[in-house]
């Protein structure tokens, strides 16, 4: 049980980036008022939260309903992850398009696009919390660590957004991309594992 606490955790640390996300914050919501970017902050990760239970709570019945396996799901989930994990390796990862971040800049409310959707709540979101409630198998222990892991994630991310400005300032851009390629490399392990599983449970020996 400790062991898949820790993966759920990583999992979901990987995926949010809190740290690689506090630029990003600052960009889109920079110039507004203090006052203001902490309300934000906070609206984004309740309505990401709620999204992502609302997703892991109908997904597996989706899936059921459309004859996807588990490991299907782990396979498909772990390539995802590996392609997210590659682009934060080379620091080089977009979770929204140029125009979509211009748009964003313009919008009066950012909260639901672009920081809650896909900011926060992003297929690898998604991909992650439905293959780790997959694995925990409708144990209510298990499905228990999956959601406090996502809530433990996403009040780390409030807390860094919260704390954008400074966070930004004292790393700086080389920082924020040492940080990411370190978490993107863990990500890869995990994604490159759930490929493993997924394949053995497909064809086993």
């Amino acid at each position: 049980m400790f062991e898949f606490a820790v993966t759920s955790l990583l999992s979901f640390l990987v995926i949010m980036d809190p740290l690689g996300l506090a630029p990003l914050f600052v960009s889109i919501a920079g110039d507004r008022e203090p006052s203001e970017r902490r309300r934000i902050a906070s609206r984004a990760v309740a309505i990401a939260g709620g999204i992502l239970v609302a997703f892991g709570t109908v997904g597996g019945g989706v899936l059921q309903y459309l004859g996807i396996s588990i490991e299907a799901v782990q396979i498909a989930g772990g390539i995802l992850l590996f392609k997210l994990a590659f682009d934060m390796i080379l620091a080089s990862r977009r979770r929204t398009t140029p125009d979509e971040l211009d748009e964003a800049q313009r919008r009066e409310d950012v909260t639901v696009f672009p920081l809650a959707i896909p900011l926060l709540a992003g297929p690898g979101a998604f991909a992650t919390i439905l293959v780790l409630l997959t694995r925990a198998g409708g144990r209510p222990a298990y499905v228990a660590i999956v959601y406090g892991a996502a809530a433990v994630v996403l009040a780390t991310t409030w807390v860094f957004l919260r704390l954008a400005d400074r966070v930004t300032d004292r790393l700086g851009n080389t920082g924020v991309n040492v940080v990411t390629r370190i978490l993107g490399l863990l990500l890869a392990a995990l994604a490159v594992q759930l490929v493993a599983d997924g394949v053995r449970g497909l064809w086993p020996r």
